[in-house]
């Protein structure tokens, strides 16, 4: 409804209605509904097989008392006023009959939405309570749409902050992915540190600094791990140890409280493992350009870079050097195919060993600083590498 009355284009749907649980599932079928949310009056529509859609619809309902920061201990079904009166914000507790193509309001949000104010239903220390993860809802909303906190829900989460922590790691993870991709974000996590989230939901990073919030807002990219990175742009990283011993205060430990996947992980730690470096590849062989160039996280890196040179006013003399080599390499140059692997290495007679990661780099180095073009250029190479290796 919200986005309707905006005049933007909706992402998905929610559906209420008046039909209970079962009733949903009668008329859609056993085989298209899914009871996932079934004792809290939701239920989960599919929609055409292979479409990968699906639409949630839930019954109208009050609930009791909150015992966990999230789920109400009971839910019974009720009228749309009331419904509409244990929602988060006021923008968001608007429903839209399709039927008669009108507008339901019984909380003031079509108001708040034509101010641009994000406000609690009723009383906001009530509406956080019920589900603390509200606290970083209502700044993802005030950031991304543009709008501001009325006064007293934010009084009510700067009260409130410290007790963010009760929320599950994926929930709050998930809020995060939704701030740092969009381009707001720099506004999100200035309100983040405001309210006094921050210190809890990222106590890494600790207070946002001017660079930072810069450095936010110059980023062009949509992706999160790219502002993450640069958020913890000065948190420091951890070398890698035994499983498990994970250093206190780096951004490994950020991402492992918030049960970040692997992937997400290893690429944060790939950017940040690698800040500062570009600014030294007009004085290296051009083997570290192209080995950097053809990663696939060198575009999100050259920007980082970018922009923590345009926020501090540095040189940027090193960028120009790096477009101008790019250009000037043919892209088959750029990353050709290897000279030799370690089967290769096996057929020469050599015994397999820790030595081959090293030669191999080493050969690929030259390979790609021309120095190497065949087969058995790098052969001999190797041999020449083994021999220093040998016992007088």
């Amino acid at each position: 409804m919200r986005d309707l009355l905006r005049g933007v284009f909706a992402n998905d749907y929610d559906v209420a209605t008046n039909a209970t649980p079962d009733q949903v599932r009668t008329v859609f079928g056993h085989r298209r509904t899914l009871a996932v949310g079934e004792s809290f009056g939701v239920i989960i529509v599919l929609g055409p097989k292979g479409s990968g859609h699906s639409v949630e619809v839930a019954t109208f309902r009050e609930e009791g008392e909150y015992t966990d920061g999230r789920h109400p201990g009971r839910v019974s079904f009720c009228t749309p006023e009331e419904d509409a009166q244990r929602r988060d914000f006021t923008i968001n507790g608007m429903f839209y009959d399709p039927l008669t193509q009108t507008v339901h309001d019984f909380v003031g949000g079509e108001e708040d939405l034509r101010q641009g104010i994000v406000r609690a239903i009723g009383d906001p220390r009530h509406r956080m309570t019920e589900d603390k993860l509200r606290m970083l809802r209502a700044v993802r909303f005030v950031a991304s749409l543009g709008f501001r906190l009325e006064d007293s829900t934010a009084e009510a989460i700067r009260e409130m902050a410290p007790q963010v922590t009760v929320v599950s790691a994926e929930r709050i993870a998930q809020e995060l992915r939704k701030m740092l991709s969009n381009s707001n974000r720099a506004r999100a996590m200035r309100l983040c540190d405001d309210l006094g989230l921050l210190s809890y939901i990222l106590p890494e990073v600790g207070e946002l600094t001017a660079g930072q919030q810069q450095l936010l807002e110059q980023l062009s990219t949509i992706r999160f791990e790219t502002a993450f990175a640069a958020l913890s742009r000065h948190v420091p990283v951890a070398q890698a140890r035994k499983k498990g011993e994970i250093p206190a205060g780096t951004v490994n430990a950020a991402c492992a409280r918030l049960k970040l996947s692997n992937d997400e992980t290893g690429q944060i730690l790939w950017l940040r493992t690698h800040f500062g470096k570009l600014a030294a590849l007009p004085e290296q062989p051009i083997s570290a350009l192209k080995r950097l160039a053809v990663h696939p996280l060198w575009v999100e890196l050259l920007e980082l870079e970018r922009s923590i040179a345009k926020v501090e006013e540095s040189d940027q003399s090193s960028f120009e050097w790096i477009e101008r080599q790019l250009a000037a390499i043919p892209p088959e140059e750029l990353d050709p195919p290897a000279l030799l692997n370690g089967s290769d290495l096996i057929q020469q007679g050599y015994k397999s060993g820790p030595q081959f990661k090293d030669w191999l780099s080493s050969v690929r180095d030259a390979q790609l600083n021309g120095d190497l073009h065949t087969t058995a250029d790098a052969l001999e190479f190797v041999k020449q590498l083994a021999s220093v290796q040998e016992p007088s």
